[in-house]
């Protein structure tokens, strides 16, 4: 390739840079003896023209390029993991360098610690905005003429609940794209915290009667328009801020404080529970239980507007001298700043070679296989969030509790206890979500989940009160412990890893389309469901979807932790046919090793990329002590030879 007709930086596409990297980078991972498979864009290319391409993009920019640093810190993004042997690093550029890689948290820069919290904040909006109503409902039905118990009043109480999220999965998700292009990551967030403010103020002030659930109603479905994009755009916020090595951590927040939102929803409604109506006609106790959702909201519209915007939106505005002065904001040293707004336009330039109008994009997504595959991965894991029964018992356990046999006061204290269960056992997913794997924890809870709420729903049937409200909350409790490290978190971080990175955006936007649709479905059904079914079939029905969702994820959702997203492609583009296909030829191994406990069991070989694997003296992943088949044949269909590697 010759370099006379023009600056380096536009001689290379991303045909061009994946050409040259790819053969280069696997023969120098294979000089130096690694398995990992390299997917950085840069790796193919001399240092000498990586760092004239770092000058040539100070210059085309106008960025300030004292030292060199662009030249240096393109050459580091060419290479990141062997900076100590760096010459053109200085002593102090290593130091910043080895703190990213190993200390991570603790070298973080304050703008992104307030970035993860305003995010975190804003996910306990959605927590509050979804459980506050849990406790009003055991007041308001009969202040507005719907405590009759009839299938009518029955279908508008699950209507009202349920009306954010049929706004969600309707309109609001869908003006996410839109949102984020016009107003950027942050301002997003601060409309829809305003908006969520808002309409939780205004839901307090329903009148008595008739007239008062169709107020009630109108303002939970604007609710929806604060819940939708908030929920599809604080992920992608988080994820273009921080750094890779607490990528994962942080995209798990949401659901984590999504629980701690939750946990004080219930807080609230058990505040409340006995202030007087002092002439407010209708009762004050439901009103200011649905105000309450609003405080979170308030804290992240004080604090978002200070937060510097994501570098990577700026970017895509041709905004360059912000997104650099916002990368400085958020990275502990300026050579890493540089290096990474260098290497995310590298990435940039991939991704808008990509780029299709909106409508391409979407016929994209169910033509092309990869896109459906991953698209396939992140919707099963959205409707299985759902119809887990997770939210059935998050916006109506009150009323379950009382039915089992408890008084209104201990049914909210029950309610309360299943929101700290719900915040302290998500706190193991960080510990197990990298080391585990997404598939394997889905797979090994979905059983349980069934059981448990098997358990909670036949104990109905009990006749002493105390033996069956007993039996009650020790299902739903754990029930709870079990989903808070599994079908909780996992389905965020798999719709986040399944779309490569032109399609990213869409596929987001659906996942939130799905998981809110379902949760409307679940919402506006159960309270009928319950009356035409009792709780004995009602928890039956989730508990099969539970088993259900273990084989939907068994065939159809594929192994993610551990593979760059160049090496997903690979995963999520194996045909459909084929994995469902592998997957039935390894059950019978598989209940050999996992049921009857064998410790030799011949296994095919896996399809995809080999996974990653790790030198003697890091810390090794949890794996098997199986048999499988010779890893270079491509058949999955092939004679099995031993393999006992560990």
């Amino acid at each position: 390739m010759t370099y006379e007709k023009g600056p380096v930086l536009e001689r290379f596409t991303h045909e061009e840079l994946t050409q040259q990297a790819t053969p280069v980078s696997e023969q120098l991972d294979k000089e130096a003896g690694k398995t990992e498979r390299s997917g950085n864009k840069l790796t193919g290319l001399s240092s000498e023209v990586v760092a004239q391409m770092g000058r040539e993009f100070a210059e085309e920019f106008g960025l300030p390029n004292s030292d060199d640093i662009f030249a240096r810190a393109a050459m580091l993004a060419r290479d990141p993991g062997t900076f100590e042997g760096d010459e053109f690093l200085s002593d102090e550029e290593k130091q910043a360098c080895w703190a990213e890689e190993h200390k991570p948290w603790t070298s973080m820069t304050r703008q992104l610690i307030a970035i993860i919290c305003a995010a975190a904040l804003s996910a306990a909006v959605q927590g509050m905005d979804e459980t506050v109503i849990n406790g009003a409902m055991l007041f308001y039905p009969k202040v507005l003429g719907l405590g009759s118990g009839s299938k009518r009043d029955s279908w508008i109480e699950g209507l009202i609940n349920g009306a954010p999220y049929l706004c969600c999965a309707g309109f609001s998700c869908w003006t996410t794209d839109w949102l984020n292009n016009r107003l950027g990551r942050k301002n997003v967030i601060f409309v829809t915290c305003a908006i969520s403010a808002v309409t939780c103020l205004l839901q307090a002030f329903a009148p008595t009667g008739v007239q008062g659930w169709h107020y009630l109603f109108a303002f939970r479905f604007l609710l929806g328009l604060g819940i939708g994009p908030k929920s599809a755009t604080t992920n992608v916020y988080l994820a273009e801020c921080a750094t890779r090595q607490i990528r994962g951590c942080t995209t798990i927040f949401w659901q984590f404080f999504t629980a701690f939102g939750i946990m004080w929803g219930y807080i609230f409604t058990l505040i409340f529970y006995r202030v007087k109506p002092t002439g407010v006609h209708g009762g004050l106790n439901w009103r200011l239980t649905l105000s309450s959702a609003m405080l979170p909201a308030l804290l992240v519209m004080i604090q978002i507007p200070f937060c510097p915007e994501s570098p990577r939106w700026l970017m895509g505005k041709k905004r360059y001298r912000e997104a650099f002065e916002n990368t400085v904001k958020i990275r502990p040293h300026r050579i890493l700043a540089c290096r990474d707004i260098f290497y995310q336009h590298i990435l940039l330039m991939e991704e808008e070679s990509l780029q299709l109008p909106f409508w391409s994009r979407l016929r994209q997504m169910v033509s092309v296989r990869r896109n459906r595959n991953g698209l396939l991965a992140s919707c099963i894991c959205a409707f299985m969030q759902q119809f887990c029964g997770i939210n059935v018992i998050a916006y109506y356990s009150s009323s379950i509790f009382v039915e089992s046999g408890f008084s209104e006061i201990s049914a909210l204290c029950s309610s309360l206890g299943f929101g700290l269960i719900n915040f302290c056992f998500a706190i193991p997913t960080f510990f197990m979500i990298d080391k585990r794997g997404r598939r394997y924890l889905l797979l090994r809870t979905f059983p349980w989940l069934a059981l448990f709420l098997l358990v909670a729903g036949f104990a109905f049937w009990i006749p002493g009160t105390q033996a069956r409200i007993g039996v009650v909350t020790m299902g739903i409790y754990v029930f709870s412990a079990i989903y808070s490290f599994s079908c909780g978190p996992v389905p965020f971080l798999i719709a986040a890893e399944s779309a490569n990175l032109a399609s990213r955006s869409l596929n987001s936007s659906i996942f939130t389309v799905v998981l809110w649709g379902f949760n409307f479905i679940l919402s506006v059904t159960w309270p009928s469901m319950v009356r035409a079914m009792k709780p004995q079939g009602a928890f039956g029905f989730y508990a099969f979807w539970n088993a259900a969702g273990f084989f939907m994820v068994y065939f159809c959702v594929p192994e993610t932790k551990q593979y760059t997203l160049e090496e997903l492609d690979e995963v999520f583009d194996v045909p459909l046919r084929t994995r469902i296909k592998y997957n039935f030829q390894e059950i019978w191994p598989n209940v050999q090793y996992h049921i009857l406990r064998r410790t030799k069991v011949k296994r095919r070989t896996p399809l995809g990329p080999p996974s990653v694997k790790f030198n003697d003296l890091e810390e090794k992943p949890e794996q098997e002590h199986v048999e499988r088949v010779d890893t270079s044949s491509s058949s999955i269909n092939a004679e099995p030879v031993l393999d006992n590697q560990c």
